[in-house]
Formats: C-alpha cells, structure tokens, sequence
C-alpha cells in the first residue's frame, strides 16, 4: 500500500482538476479578454455558475492532492497530473458528445504509457516529511523568481502562444511550489492537530501560492491558444515537482542504464500531450 494509497488519490485529484479545467475554461472565455492582470477576473467569473462548479472540483482535487503528498513521494505523486489532460479532453468530449477521434485516443494511450514507463523506470523513492527552513528559503526565492519573470514575460506580449506559454509556465512554478508546501504542511494535522495547522507558516505559504496559480491560470486560459498554456503547464508542473521534491524532500529517481526508459517515457508524454493540446480541451 506505500505506492497504491498516493496513486489512488492522486488519480482522484488529477480527474477533479481535469473537470475543473474544462469548467473554467468554458467560463473564461465568457468574459472580456483582458491586456493586463486583472484581478477583477475572478470577480467576473463568480457570476457565473459553471466558474463555481469549477472552483468546488479544485477544491475536491486539493483534498486529494493532500491525501496523495501525505502518503507519497512528491516525485511520485505530482508527475501523475499529467493525467489531467487526457482526463480533460474525455470529460470535454462527453459534455459536447463528440467521438474522440482515434488520432487522440492514440495520444492518450501514448500520455498514459510514457508516464507509466517514466515512473517505473524512475522508481521514485524518500517521503520527508518536514523541511527545515535553510532549505525553504533558497527554493521560495527561486520559485518566487521565476514565476514573477515568467508571468511579466507573458504578460508584455499581445494574446497568442508566446503569451500563453509563459502565463502556463508560470502557472506550473506556483502549482508545483504549492504542492511542496502543502506536503510540508499536511503532516502538522496528524501530529500537532488543527492549531499546529493553522499556525504553520507553510499553511498560509500554500494558500498564498494557490491562489497566484489560480489568478495565473485564468489570464493563461484567456491569453492564447491551449496548445501553448497546457503543455507548458502540464509538463511544468511535473519537472518542477520533481525538482522540489529532490532538492527539498532527499528524494531519488533510478539513474544508470534506467535513464533511457525514463527518456523514451518523457517522449511519448510529451508527444501525446501536444497532440492533445492541439484538441483544444475544454474548448467552447
């Protein structure tokens, strides 16, 4: 059960995140298109209910994502979201009733078996449970660092992929960066109860950064094509993950004569996600 309890949540987290996505992505492109960040988006966005829908299967993927980095390794458990956008497409295809093509039941075979592949072949190991805050401080400030650079880098240019891709990416530092706060902060509930909790610093870190990944997401659903802003997304979330998780948490990844699979699993991901971000998931 050490590997099966963080895989079942996670899976769980990644369908309510694919439902979410297609949800709010029906709802932002409802609303005027905005140059700039706007925060007022959101509120925008609260008048309408499919927005809402959306928001309550975050915060059902936010449980199980919990669960998951509670139990597993965040190597482990984050690159799984990757599943997010073949589960997307699936869920916008029934709520349009439109057969799937077999070009894109071809991409999600190749997502699903390149991610298998990658992480049996990564065998990701070590679940830490606290971070002391030496180590914290440096990886805020790289993480805080990249998502200001990346998101003013979007936002400079007019709407399109370029855009997109840089709103995405930063969108997928914060994600990541939230995820590696929040298995720091999960295990305070079982050892300290909800006042250790609440009082945690990484509690309020995590929220912070969840909600700079929500803003983000939104301005990078509205500023450019999908297949620009859900590769950078989903395959940055997962490289950043993985990278917090060594880097923070003592975790390790297979090495040696097991790179080549994990390679050719990357590749196969990678392909089968452009591919379905060419889709358009969650597309009107």
């Amino acid at each position: 059960m050490g590997v099966v309890l963080p895989v079942l949540f996670a899976l769980f987290a990644a369908l309510s995140n694919a439902l979410a996505t297609v949800l709010q992505r029906r709802a932002a492109l409802t609303v005027p298109q905005s140059q700039g960040f706007r925060a007022g988006l959101v509120l925008d966005l609260l008048r309408r209910p499919v927005w809402i829908a959306g928001i309550l299967a975050v915060v059902a993927a936010g449980a199980g994502q919990a669960a998951a980095l509670a139990t597993g390794a965040l190597a482990l458990v984050q690159p799984l979201f990757v599943l997010e956008l073949p589960f997307a497409l699936l869920i916008a295809s029934l709520v349009a009733r439109r057969r799937l093509p077999g070009a894109l039941w071809a991409a999600v075979a190749a997502v699903v078996a390149g991610l298998g592949l990658a992480l049996i072949a990564a065998a990701p190991t070590g679940n830490r449970t606290h971070v002391p805050l030496d180590r914290w401080l440096p990886a805020l400030a790289a993480c805080a660092g990249a998502a200001l650079a990346l998101a003013l880098a979007g936002l400079r240019r007019p709407a399109g992929r370029a855009r997109a891709g840089c709103l995405g990416a930063a969108t997928a530092v914060c994600y990541a960066l939230t995820a590696a706060l929040m298995k720091d902060a999960v295990p305070l509930l079982a050892e300290g109860g909800i006042g250790a909790f609440l009082t945690a610093w990484q509690t309020y870190a995590f929220a912070v950064s969840g909600i700079c990944a929500l803003l983000l997401l939104e301005h990078a659903m509205q500023g450019g094509p999908l297949v620009a802003s859900q590769p950078a997304l989903t395959l940055g979330d997962a490289t950043f993950s993985i990278a917090l998780g060594v880097v923070l948490y003592d975790e390790h990844l297979r090495s040696g004569g097991w790179l080549l699979p994990q390679l050719l699993g990357v590749a196969l991901i990678c392909a089968g996600v452009l591919a379905l971000a060419r889709a358009g998931v969650g597309g009107p």
